[in-house]
């Protein structure tokens, strides 16, 4: 018997309530998972780790959002809040199992309609383009990923636990880097 059935049985509106909050707090896991599972993924791929490790990560977050909502905890940026977390467990299975950084995240795949020239071009871009990006600290990798993800200065702040400035000096550096393989 559920707590609803037995809180109709019984007459228990403690009870009740507590079951009409488990099922609206899962609901609410539910839609937030299907408006950010794929950014987070994307994020996730984004430290080296194998599409199941990814997964995994995705899973123990929304666990732990489901546990912050029915602790009645606070509800507001979800989406920091959820690349917070997520971080936290990724950083956490990197220090358990550190495994080769793998870009795969970064690779365009090249337009099989261009000439044999245009895809050599591209594909000599594309390796520089992945030189560099290897040769960045890891946190300044995650700082471009993050804002390529859309995230504002600010956010990126907060899911890493760093100053603005330091985000923005961070990001400055990086893009530059960046387009000085383009400028080649």
């Amino acid at each position: 018997m559920s707590a609803l059935d037995r809180a109709s049985v019984f007459g228990d509106k403690r009870e009740e309530t507590i079951a009409f909050h488990h099922a609206d707090t899962r609901a609410e896991v539910i839609s937030l998972y299907e408006s950010f599972r794929q950014s987070l993924f994307r994020y996730a791929r984004s430290f080296g780790l194998y599409d199941s490790d990814c997964e995994e990560i995705i899973q123990e977050t929304f666990l732990a959002l489901y546990r912050h909502l029915l602790a009645r905890k606070r509800r507001d940026h979800f989406r920091a809040w959820l690349f917070r977390v997520a971080r936290n467990f990724l950083l956490k299975r990197l220090a358990e199992d550190r495994t080769e950084v793998d870009l795969a995240w970064a690779a365009n795949a090249l337009d099989p309609g261009m000439d044999p020239e245009q895809r050599l071009v591209e594909a000599q871009l594309h390796a520089r383009l992945k030189a560099v990006l290897l040769a960045l600290p890891e946190q300044d990798r995650e700082c471009l990923v993050l804002r390529s993800e859309g995230f504002r200065y600010r956010d990126i702040a907060r899911i890493q636990g760093r100053s603005l400035g330091a985000i923005a000096a961070t990001l400055k550096r990086s893009l530059a880097k960046i387009s000085e393989v383009y400028e080649r």
